[in-house]
């Protein structure tokens, strides 16, 4: 009944991406790249073993990407296929440059799952934190190619463990060993039975210390911070910036730099808008114009990991919708960190406030109050930065354990 439901599912997915793809552009490139995936496979080297990484997107994939590069590092002669399910990971990434082969991952019916794997020779497959597509590991088990969740997150409220779970169960024997992130997933597994776990933490903590570490320097956004209170507010969304701007305007002390998790013209002149000091975009910028504002919008992307460097204090949107994005990335630079009220499925948000690094709101009137709170306290922010480093050394753990 289950693999019936299952596969029926599939079916659907794939019809309902096909008729959303004639009216949505996400959709329709997700649509346009499944058509390539078997043209991209038959580039497989024939002689060669691939060693497999699939992230459903860019969050991911900047999960998995501490274990390519070890692996990559370790053994230059392997080499790795990368595939996405959503388009916001795969049109970023394409061109990742330690990846031989770049793709989306099929719809995961029967026939497309024996297909994927038959069409190229992998070595070891890797899926990362919530992947869990029934098919392809069934067939990955059954042709004995050893298969890993990476940076898994388990919760009791998930199907695996209601008492009507046990088809969702045998999913998870599918794998050769699950490394998650904590205690309470290991737990979870053992009382269902799944006793080829380990906690090996977070590999996107291994991620944001190789980001600081190579951090780009950037001149126009230093010398707009130099000697300043500088909120940095990064991927924020229509609720993060309604209180962020009038806390913004309603200040004459503090700078602001705003980095939008969609940067269309739209969205950033709907952004412009909103503001009520003068402000700059980017793209706009120079040495001369950028010391004349107050506000910096960004318009551009994969510059903010670097920004968060310049701020005395972080404001991480999403918060106030679907969830919050990376805190990691403030948090590495040690400055004290705000979002909003909907962080219960990010772990380490968790941690950080009880740690007392970050901290959550709800209104304007809490994040002034916050804002107050943390403003010059360097220690707020020292305990973001020790959050940090104490979890560094998911991905050698991995390493070790596998290779």
């Amino acid at each position: 009944m289950y693999n019936a439901a299952y596969n029926l599912g599939m079916l659907l997915m794939e019809l309902i991406i096909k008729i959303m793809a004639l009216f949505n552009g996400k959709m329709y490139s997700r649509q346009k790249g499944s058509q390539e995936i078997w043209k991209e496979l038959k580039k497989a080297d024939k002689n060669a073993k691939y060693i497999w990484i699939h992230a459903a997107s860019l969050g991911e994939f900047e999960q998995g990407r501490p274990l390519i590069e070890a692996i990559k590092e370790r053994f230059d002669d392997k080499k790795i296929l990368l595939t996405f399910f959503s388009p916001s990971g795969y049109e970023v990434r394409k061109n990742y440059n330690l990846a031989d082969i770049v793709c989306y991952f099929p719809i995961d019916t029967p026939r497309n799952a024996k297909r994927f794997v038959e069409a190229i020779n992998i070595e070891k497959a890797f899926f990362i934190k919530y992947e869990f597509w029934k098919n392809t590991l069934e067939q990955l088990y059954r042709r004995e190619i050893p298969t890993y969740l990476v940076s898994g997150v388990f919760r009791k409220n998930q199907f695996f463990f209601k008492p009507y779970g046990f088809s969702h169960r045998k999913v998870l024997s599918f794998f050769t060993h699950l490394f998650v992130q904590n205690d309470i997933s290991k737990k979870l597994l053992q009382n269902i039975g799944i006793e080829n776990a380990s906690v090996a933490g977070d590999t996107r903590f291994d991620r944001v210390a190789k980001i600081a570490e190579n951090a780009k320097e950037l001149p126009l956004i230093k010398s707009f911070a130099e000697n300043a209170c500088v909120l940095v507010a990064g991927s924020t969304w229509e609720k993060d910036e309604k209180i962020i701007l009038n806390h913004f305007n309603q200040t004459t002390t503090e700078k602001l730099i705003v980095v939008p998790h969609e940067i269309s013209n739209h969205r950033i002149e709907i952004l412009c808008r909103k503001i009520k000091r003068p402000y700059l975009r980017y793209s706009e910028a120079t040495e001369t114009n950028i010391q004349q504002v107050d506000c910096l919008i960004i318009d551009c992307f994969g510059l903010l990991s670097s920004i968060y460097r310049y701020a005395t204090t972080a404001y991480v949107g999403g918060g106030f919708g679907v969830g919050i994005h990376n805190t990691l990335e403030a948090a590495v630079w040690e400055i004290p960190i705000i979002f909003g009220p909907n962080y219960r499925k990010a772990e380490e948000a968790k941690d950080l406030i009880a740690c007392g690094g970050a901290f959550s709101v709800n209104s304007l009137k809490d994040f002034n109050r916050v804002a107050a709170h943390v403003s010059g306290r360097t220690g707020v922010g020292k305990q973001a930065g020790n959050y940090i480093q104490t979890h560094i050394g998911a991905t050698a753990t991995i390493m070790n354990s596998i290779f």
